[in-house]
This record gives C-alpha cells, sequence and structure tokens, in this order.
C-alpha cells in the first residue's frame, strides 16, 4: 500500500480530532478542525452513526494515521503486541512509541512525526553513536538518539530545536537541548503515552 500523499489535514477532518501532523499549525488559528470540524467531503456534514465495527475502524485508522504508519506494518505490530506477555492494546503503544521518528518528535527535534521520518531518512540522526537512516527503527530503555555532528550546525536542525524547546518532553525520556541527544529511559506505561486512542477498540478490530 502506497504512502498517503494528499493533504494531511483532510485526515485529521475524517477523524474529527487533531492528529497533530502538521506542526506548528496544528497549534494556530489556521487549523482545518478548528475552522472545519466535520468529515470532508460531499457528505461530510451528515450525521451518520456508526456500528461498532466503524467505531473499531475509525480507532484502527485513528492510530495508524497519529503515528503515521501504514496497514501492513500496522498490522505487523499489533501481531508482535499480540505475541508479547502483558496487555495487547499497551504493548502496542508502546512499539509504536518506541519508533526512532516518534522519538526523535516526542524530544522536539522534529516539528511533525513526518518531519522526523524525513530527518531520519536523510541521516541525520544516530543511535549509541552509528547513524541510523530508517524511522521504524524500534528503541529499547537506556537508549541513546543524538543529532549527527555535521548535522548539529545547521540552520534549520537549530531552529527545529529552538522552536519545540519549550514543548513538554515525556517523563520516559531525557532531552539535551543543547547537546541534541534524547536518552530513552524506559519504555511509556500507558499512562505516560499521550495519544487519541482508543487501544481497546484496535484489538476488537484485529480479533475478527
Amino acid at each position: 500500500m502506497a504512502r498517503y500523499t494528499g493533504a494531511v489535514c483532510r485526515l485529521c477532518r475524517r477523524e474529527g480530532q487533531k492528529l497533530f501532523l502538521k506542526g506548528e499549525r496544528c497549534y494556530s488559528d489556521k487549523c482545518s478542525i478548528a475552522n472545519r470540524g466535520y468529515a470532508p467531503g460531499q457528505h461530510g456534514q451528515g450525521r451518520k452513526k456508526l456500528s461498532e465495527y466503524g467505531l473499531q475502524l475509525r480507532a484502527k485508522q485513528t492510530a495508524r494515521r497519529f503515528y503515521g504508519v501504514q496497514e501492513n506494518q500496522f498490522h505487523h505490530y499489533f501481531e508482535v503486541a499480540e505475541r508479547k506477555q502483558g496487555i495487547t492494546g499497551d504493548n502496542l503503544l508502546r512499539i509504536l512509541e518506541s519508533r526512532l521518528d516518534n522519538i526523535v518528535y516526542r524530544a522536539g527535534f522534529a516539528n511533525s512525526r513526518a518531519e522526523a521520518r524525513q530527518l531520519v531518512g536523510h541521516g541525520h540522526f544516530e543511535v549509541n553513536g552509528s547513524r541510523v537512516d530508517i524511522a521504524s527503527y524500534l528503541l529499547k530503555a537506556g537508549d541513546t538518539v543524538a543529532v549527527c555532528e555535521k548535522s548539529r550546525g545547521l540552520d534549520k536542525m537549530k531552529s527545529i530545536v529552538e522552536a519545540n524547546g519549550a514543548r513538554p518532553t515525556p517523563e520516559w525520556m531525557t532531552v539535551d537541548h543543547d547537546a541534541m541527544t534524547v536518552k530513552v529511559e524506559n519504555l511509556p506505561t500507558r499512562e505516560q503515552i499521550e495519544a487519541p486512542v482508543d487501544e481497546q477498540l484496535i484489538v476488537e478490530f484485529y480479533s475478527k
């Protein structure tokens, strides 16, 4: 399945909530949800009651779009989460949160997850001293992500870090904005994950 290349604000409107896909725009009065808080398309303003399956599908799509993951990869993550010990829904969110592009975004080194994927793909980050250009790379507790030395002097990187310096940092990671590093202290618990996702509905969707 090809990656979505359309207007990402339509995705937020389709799910009826902010997915923070456009960086600073999502926090401004230009946000599409604030101006047109209904689904896109000709029949977007029609009121339609969702079935049980519809609710489960929307929950799955919301999570997939929030983290910027394609369908096949998202299903693979669910299968991995199902095999792990513990609650499947919690395991799934923990896997998604441990992706390198998400860590870069959460640390404030990118304005959005899409930008984080691009920066990672261009080789601007290293994990534990080795350059990694795979956005889906899964980190473990104790791993350290750093902006590559040659990239720290780039005006773009400096402006991103400066613009996001006041962004709250998740308590399960430690960020040093001056050194442009972030350490994953531990993988997050469900209570530490801020995501507009009902993971139980996702479990029910894949359990049919």
